[in-house]
């Protein structure tokens, strides 16, 4: 027998579980109502042959953006349907396309023109990508509306080159997404002037909002009866603890039953909830770690170090553990404040600038925002 076969045989608790995949996009999105006619009131210019403002969106991870985003680019090119406009609306996740270039040469692609991801100047590209906009045979002209995901990432790679161009081509509109409200530092004055955006701001999820979340995706995903009580109030509070995090409740709500069917379980108990989030995190951080550059490894292994030993760690002590570490092999002491952004950036610390007095001014201290233990199994298992 085919071994795929065998194991399509094999039963389980889920329906389908693409439903609690965050990329899936749902018919509506709960309590996110708000920021949607937020966006759509900026938009509904484009069906008036008006292009719209720059609209920038921010909020923690899992806060629903890009599902606000895409819904409100399905919306409008429903509503475009049948007008007699020209509207285009396109996403970027900057993860993906991390280079002014590669931006340009996606859109083009996406539009139909042949133009290769290297090869040509970059001048060429953008010419190609501006000549998209002279009118068409019917005489509309082009309104494009592009989403960039994401775009801090891109930023921090390869400036604000991007922005400059699409700021300065008549008729398109950048909807802009971060995790963080602080991205803006990468932009220059003058393409900040340019950009003049919107901006909004997507709170963290409540626990109860998500349990609605996860109530109506779990009636498509689970077969009825299959989860106990308890299992998403307590997937909705872990995720709440996590800044309100839909996607990490998402996660913790499907491993959870992954366990069920692992464990050749007719049910979804609530003790499947807290080994899931055991099995997400380990896993999380672990791909976090594995992925940082050798310096910041021996960075963190330091803030490890001193937070075992529930020592204060101030930037100046933890430079003193990292050339103990790094036995020689070590950076400056001003770049190890980049190196602490960025951990904090990926979540896996945090600062807070406390006041020593007139005397000895202010000092930065750094504390570890993930279990010690799936800390020292990632650095020391790798």
């Amino acid at each position: 027998m085919n071994i795929f076969d065998e194991l399509g045989d094999k039963k389980t608790v889920f329906q389908d579980k693409k439903f609690l995949d965050h990329r899936f996009l749902p018919d509506k999105l709960p309590h996110r109502e708000e920021q949607i006619k937020s966006i759509a009131k900026y938009w509904i210019e484009a069906l008036n042959a008006v292009t719209p403002p720059d609209i920038t969106i921010y909020g923690k991870t899992g806060t629903g953006k890009t599902a606000v985003a895409k819904f409100a680019m399905k919306q409008l090119r429903e509503a475009a349907k049948g007008q007699d406009i020209n509207i285009r609306t396109e996403y970027i996740r900057c993860t993906d396309y991390t280079t002014e270039y590669q931006v340009i040469a996606r859109l083009c692609q996406q539009m139909g023109r042949d133009v290769p991801y290297r090869g040509w100047t970059k001048a060429e590209v953008i010419n190609t990508f501006r000549n998209l906009f002279k009118k068409n045979a019917f005489g509309k002209d082009l309104i494009l509306l592009v989403v960039l995901d994401e775009i801090d990432i891109l930023l921090r790679n390869d400036g604000d080159g991007l922005l400059y161009t699409l700021t300065r081509t008549d008729n398109v509109a950048i909807l802009s997404i971060s995790n963080y409200v602080d991205f803006k530092k990468f932009i220059k004055p003058r393409v900040r002037s340019s950009l003049r955006d919107r901006e909004i701001v997507f709170p963290p999820y409540g626990a109860q909002q998500l349990v609605d979340i996860l109530e109506e995706r779990s009636t498509l995903s689970f077969s009825n009866g299959a989860l106990e009580d308890d299992v998403i109030p307590l997937c909705a509070a872990l995720a709440a603890k996590e800044e309100g995090d839909a996607r990490y409740a998402l996660d913790l709500l499907r491993t959870s039953g992954e366990l069920a069917d692992e464990k050749d379980s007719d049910l979804v108990h609530g003790e499947y909830v807290r080994e899931a989030k055991d099995y997400i995190e380990h896993n999380k951080i672990t791909d976090i770690i594995m992925t940082l550059p050798s310096q910041q490894q021996r960075v963190l292994e330091s803030i490890l170090y001193l937070t075992k030993r529930k020592e204060e760690i101030t930037s100046g002590r933890l430079y003193e553990v990292y050339k103990d570490i790094a036995r020689g092999d070590t950076v400056s002491y001003r770049r190890i404040f980049d190196f602490i952004n960025e951990l904090e950036m990926l979540g896996l610390i945090s600062t807070n600038t406390v006041s020593r007095g007139r005397a000895k001014g202010r000092t930065n201290i750094i504390d570890l925002q993930c279990d010690t233990a799936v800390l020292e199994d990632a650095i020391w298992g790798m």
